[in-house]
């Protein structure tokens, strides 16, 4: 357990004049405050504290953000309260620490709405104080170290949050040891099995790699001396997330995975980096593709390195980082490493550095719905860039896989709008074309084009998904509303009802009021939507039926939906009965998955998984909450992708398992890849989410399977 002593050490190490009374201080009011709490480990609350404000110090931090890690659970989970915090502390620490509680102290109806609101708080806090995120950071990481007392549900949960949102941010803030340590730690509890055979593959080869880092160290500080370069050479095993991605990514198991180990030379200046490139490319053969100069186009969080790749001795790929030892600082320590991290606010001198999250502030102002703004986040905090210019020589960063429509968005709106084709180094390319380092772009636009659905499909930046899903949104308004109007004219003339001056009728304005709708434009785009039905409004345009008419119309209802056939396939559709269900075939849900509804006009809900991809476009209005009621003698489709060693019986073990485990195969496709690997493709029949799992887990433990997935 860490100790007062092990923090007041630390900081002292990097900051020989700080002030350490203010964290014994802060020691002895949260071991009081905090007295009597016990965590889920046994041990007692205060080890918490204790331990952020210690990785607190590893992160270099100042005496300010080291006590606030002390403190930052005292408000939320003790009687403290922050004014007093401010009066003992300084309004510096209570301002931090409030940043810090308040980032998940509101619940929510659903895990979107949950997350998106945190990180809308994060953001807000962060350009308040960029210390609540490192406090928040140094929290989440003690928090997955000591994961394994929760549940398996609450592991996953907090594994999958972690991955998708504060191992990316501890990347953005440049802290890449922080950033590594949360992805390993997310791996082992989301993949165990693959985390284990990771682990095992390299204790295999433990012995030889430790051989071979010692020889590579020995042969380039060799190579410097002769040179006459003052270098430090260091090596390492990559950490297990990257070669995870590796694996998944290239579909290659443990062992086919040969590039694990990792070189960096640190050297004086900046010149000595390129000489060192030069010295190693002509000791050992570059691999094509994989240089990458990040000193003359630094990373958004200022990180600076030359990367390359090539083939070593005996013939094994590595790969060698190249920077200066200011770069490296700044690689190892991230925000740290810049001294306006010691005043927690952000200045203009930090705009280049900060520039992302001044564009994820101005999101989560404008984005309202949960899922669009999280996946905007997700995108904006992966840095995986790439840098074009302008036929002016302007650099401009995009995502990898940008295309020319993002680049015109970011000129503008309209130029987004009206942007009909590109020039990419003087040749037209096609709007879907993904940019490369270095490549001269210029936009062509036309007054006659207008954005389009599909352009969702391979635009990466916030900024163009944004401005075209709300073009199409008002564009698909107004042919609601056009549409709604002409229901609405046929039904009034049909029930003999007059039908004049529709969008101007005060009984129609009351019609709006009494479905909570602000405008008569509102009603008839929701009956164009499908989400109303002209009959509804027709009813409340009627004049009001007798009590002998009421009884006779609900005697009639009464038989209909007796001699009415349902069909619900096991799905309950809130606040809608006898309503006609699908499942889409896009994700094929299963019961015991989180799923949701969307009205389709004439076809009844269709229900998809809750993170189904073809709904991240789906209209808001549309989507109704769902629940399984699955009986014993509902089955459904799933579709699973095996790969596979191609070995001789496979395919019957794969079969025999599905047959033990009572699921119908309905279709089976196999081929063999060029690497000699056998992929299979199978449709079968199951009872439920639970089914499934246990089919893919029985045939996860076949010894030639390597990967099993659900498509």
């Amino acid at each position: 357990m860490i100790r007062l002593n092990d923090i007041t050490a630390g900081l002292l190490s990097y900051n020989p004049k700080a002030d350490t009374t203010m964290v014994q201080k802060a020691y002895v009011y949260s071991a009081k405050v905090h007295q009597g709490q016990v965590r889920l480990s046994g041990l007692p609350y205060l080890s918490h504290p204790l331990e952020v404000a210690h990785i607190l110090t590893e992160m270099k931090m100042d005496v300010t953000t080291v006590v606030a890690g002390l403190l930052h659970d005292t408000v939320e989970d003790t009687d403290a309260e922050l004014s007093e915090i401010e009066r003992l502390f300084g309004k510096s620490t209570a301002n931090i620490v409030d940043g810090v509680s308040k980032i998940s102290r509101i619940q929510f109806n659903t895990r979107e709405e949950r997350q998106a609101e945190n990180i809308r708080k994060m953001i807000l806090a962060m350009t308040t104080d960029i210390r609540v995120i490192m406090v928040k950071l140094a929290d989440r990481l003690h928090n997955m170290r000591t994961l394994g007392f929760h549940s398996p549900e609450k592991q996953a949960s907090i594994a999958k949050e972690t991955l998708d949102i504060y191992a990316p941010l501890a990347g953005r803030m440049g802290i890449y040891w922080l950033k590594s340590s949360l992805e390993d730690l997310c791996l082992f509890y989301l993949e165990p099995e693959i985390y284990n055979k990771i682990n095992q593959g390299i204790a295999e080869r433990r012995g030889f790699s430790e051989k071979f880092i010692k020889e590579v160290i020995a042969i380039l500080n060799d190579k410097m001396k002769q040179s006459n370069i003052e270098a430090t050479v260091k090596g390492r095993h990559k950490h297990f997330y990257s070669i995870y991605c590796k694996m998944r990514d290239q579909n290659l198991n443990v062992d086919q995975v040969y590039d694990v180990i990792a070189f960096r030379v640190i050297v004086r200046t900046l010149k000595e980096c390129y000489e060192v490139l030069g010295i190693i490319h002509s000791m050992w053969k570059p691999v094509l593709g994989r240089f990458k100069d990040y000193i003359s186009l630094p990373k958004a969080n200022m990180y600076q390195s030359l990367h390359t790749s090539v083939v070593g001795p005996y013939g094994q790929r590595m790969e060698i980082q190249i920077r200066t030892w200011e770069m490296d600082k700044v690689a190892e320590e991230g925000i740290a490493a810049h001294w306006k991290y010691k005043e927690g606010l952000i200045g203009t001198a930090d705009q280049k550095q900060f520039g992302w999250l001044k564009q994820l502030l101005e999101w989560q102002k404008n984005l309202q719905d949960p899922k669009e703004f999280m996946e905007m986040v997700q995108m904006d905090l992966f840095p995986n860039e790439v840098y074009v210019f302008t036929p002016k020589g302007e650099v401009k960063e995009f995502p990898k896989g940008a295309t020319p429509v993002d680049f015109a968005y970011s000129i503008h709106s309209e130029v987004g709008e009206k942007c009909s084709g590109a020039k990419v180094n003087g040749r037209m390319v096609p709007l879907r074309y993904q940019f490369n380092n270095g490549d001269i772009v210029e936009i062509i636009t036309s007054g006659k084009q207008h954005p389009r659905k599909d352009w969702l499909e391979f635009v990466k930046t916030t900024k163009a998904k944004s401005r075209i899903r709300q073009w199409i949104k008002n564009q698909e308004r107004d042919e609601s509303i056009a549409l709604g109007k002409n229901i609405l004219e046929k039904a009034l003339e049909q029930a003999h009802l007059e039908a004049q001056n529709i969008t101007k009728n005060e009984q129609l304005e009351t019609v709006a009021k009494d479905f909570s709708l602000n405008s008569i434009q509102d009603l008839l785009a929701n009956i164009g939507y499908g989400l109303i039905s002209s009959n509804q409004v027709i009813g409340r345009l009627k004049p009001q039926e007798t009590e002998s008419e009421k009884a006779e119309g609900l005697m009639k209802k009464m038989v209909a939906r007796l001699t009415r056939k349902k069909d619900t396939k096991g799905i309950k559709v809130k606040g809608l009965d006898d309503v006609l269900v699908r499942f889409a075939n896009c994700c094929h849900p299963l019961p015991g998955e989180r799923v949701i509804g969307f009205i389709t006009m004439g076809r009844g809900v269709t229900i998809h998984k809750h993170d189904c991809k073809q709904m991240l476009d789906a209209d808001s209005r549309r989507i109704v909450e769902v629940e399984w009621e699955p009986s014993e003698e509902d089955v459904y489709m799933a579709r699973l992708k095996i790969t596979s060693e191609d070995k001789k019986g496979i395919l019957a073990d794969i079969s025999s398992i599905m047959a033990q485990r009572e699921a119908n195969i309905i279709q089976a496709e196999v081929k063999t890849t060029m690497d000699k690997k056998g992929v299979s493709f199978f449709t079968i029949q199951v009872n439920n989410y639970k089914h499934l799992e246990g089919i893919m887990g029985a045939i996860k433990k076949i010894k030639e399977v390597l990967i099993v997935e659900r498509i």
